[in-house]
């Protein structure tokens, strides 16, 4: 049975490409995390990944957020792909590439696809990405087959949405980016909405379902992004005023 959304992620300890005391915990700290999950080490399109992934490296950190590579591997093995990694793409890998050879991680995790093999016949870890929060939790998932390069823009969008909306009290609609307008979150009323945001500081959209009904809380409100204030013009003409 695999992680699912507010599971605590186990904490990994053992061998990275530059240690054979690695602590994922102890490496994390109070930061946030990225844990990316590779079949296996020499595969293309992992390379291309982690390539990006180290590009992005001053993204992350900006964030609050370290990076975990992890593939059933060898250190060996892992400090030999990194040198292909940098001949391809220009980038150093400086993140630790967890080592797993003996899969035990990768069955707690539940991260083996038994109908993808290596050479040996042995299941490779499906391309999963998890982000944790700062207590170890997962956040979010995302699950990738061999073939689809993972894209770290949404990735990194991800986080910006999970951080905002830990802090506060909104969601981020569909296609949001840092900035956009977001959305009140539907467990406020209209009246902790009014004491939260401000009466003149949030719209409520218009909607067939609640004409000519009083509501204490209308499900679709729309406020600037608190963290930054909205950087699209004309988001809210198109709200009715509360």
């Amino acid at each position: 049975m695999g992680l699912t959304i507010n599971d605590t992620f186990p904490n990994l300890m053992g061998d990275t490409q530059d240690s054979s005391e690695f602590n994922l915990y102890d490496y994390l700290g109070d930061s946030w995390g990225v844990i990316f999950m590779h079949p296996g080490d020499y595969t293309p399109v992992c390379t291309t990944e982690l390539g990006e992934a180290a590009s992005k490296k001053t993204q992350f950190d900006e964030r609050s957020v370290k990076m975990c590579g992890f593939s059933c591997n060898s250190a060996e093995s892992h400090r030999g792909w990194i040198e292909d990694i940098k001949a391809a793409t220009g980038q150093d890998v400086e993140f630790p590439l967890f080592c797993d050879p003996e899969r035990e991680k990768s069955v707690e995790l539940g991260v083996l696809d038994e109908t993808n093999k290596n050479a040996k016949g042995l299941p490779m870890t499906v391309r999963s990405v998890f982000i944790l929060k700062p207590d170890k939790t997962v956040a979010l998932m995302l699950t990738y087959p061999a073939t689809c390069g993972r894209n770290f823009d949404e990735i990194l969008r991800c986080v910006d949405s999970l951080q905002l909306t830990t802090r506060e009290s909104v969601a981020t609609p569909v296609n949001w980016n840092k900035g956009d307008d977001v959305i009140v979150n539907f467990p406020l009323t209209d009246a902790d909405a009014d004491e939260k945001f401000g009466k003149d500081n949030y719209r409520i959209v218009d909607l067939p379902s609640e004409k000519d009904q009083e509501l204490t809380k209308h499900y679709l409100r729309y406020t600037k992004d608190p963290s930054g204030g909205a950087k699209k013009a004309g988001l809210f003409s198109r709200f009715r005023k509360k």
